[in-house]
């Protein structure tokens, strides 16, 4: 069976309750604390690039990272930032910033990422996103695909939430995003709902 028609036998058994559920969302979680968020923000130099507008600064001005948005559409914006960051930070001799779960959480709370903004997942826009996006260039799905990072129907607990999931991608992004550019593969760029739309589809195929 091929990948394309495998991932379409998958969708199609399920499909019938993923549209009327638009696959479960995420289990709920406590909100950040966005006073805790600000301080993660400083404490992080995170303002050595994103400042007030009017103010020089290398990165996005802070009104426009700091805006009522969803959780997962702020997911994909961190994503998509993440390789020029990363730049630039190796550039200045500067150390990644690490992130644990709870600051991820103040953070996305600090910048007004709130998961109610986010839609019920389309599973559909979603296979159609891994396969667009081209993650099975690097990783596999039932054991089909690229080689390179993990097999994604064994990472349920990446799912779980917006979250969860942008702290994965905060610690592990600069790693992909070197690996991309040594094997020449594009790095994808999500907007909007798509990060959603990947993960919801990706919560309703993992074992």
């Amino acid at each position: 069976m091929t990948l394309r028609a495998g991932l379409a036998l998958t969708l199609g058994a399920g499909l019938g309750v993923a549209v009327l559920a638009a696959s479960p969302r995420a289990a709920a979680e406590p909100a950040g604390d966005a006073e805790r968020g600000r301080a993660v923000f400083a404490t992080k130099q995170c303002a050595r690039c994103h400042r007030a507008r009017g103010e020089q600064g290398i990165g996005p001005v802070l009104a426009d990272l700091r805006r009522p948005q969803g959780a997962f559409e702020l997911a994909g914006r961190l994503w998509n930032h993440a390789p020029a960051m990363f730049t630039a930070i190796r550039g200045e001799g500067l150390e990644w910033p690490q992130m644990t779960q709870a600051e991820m959480q103040d953070l996305m709370a600090h910048l007004q990422a709130d998961p109610a903004r986010d839609p019920a997942p389309d599973l559909a826009k979603g296979e159609a996103m891994l396969v667009r996006k081209g993650c099975l260039k690097c990783h596999s799905l039932r054991r089909e695909g690229g080689r390179v990072g993990p097999e994604l129907t064994e990472r349920r607990a990446d799912y779980e939430s917006a979250v969860i999931w942008a702290t994965r991608m905060w610690v592990h992004t600069p790693r992909m995003a070197e690996k991309a550019r040594e094997l020449g593969l594009l790095y994808p760029r999500f907007v909007g709902d798509d990060m959603g739309n990947l993960v919801g589809f990706l919560r309703s195929v993992a074992r």
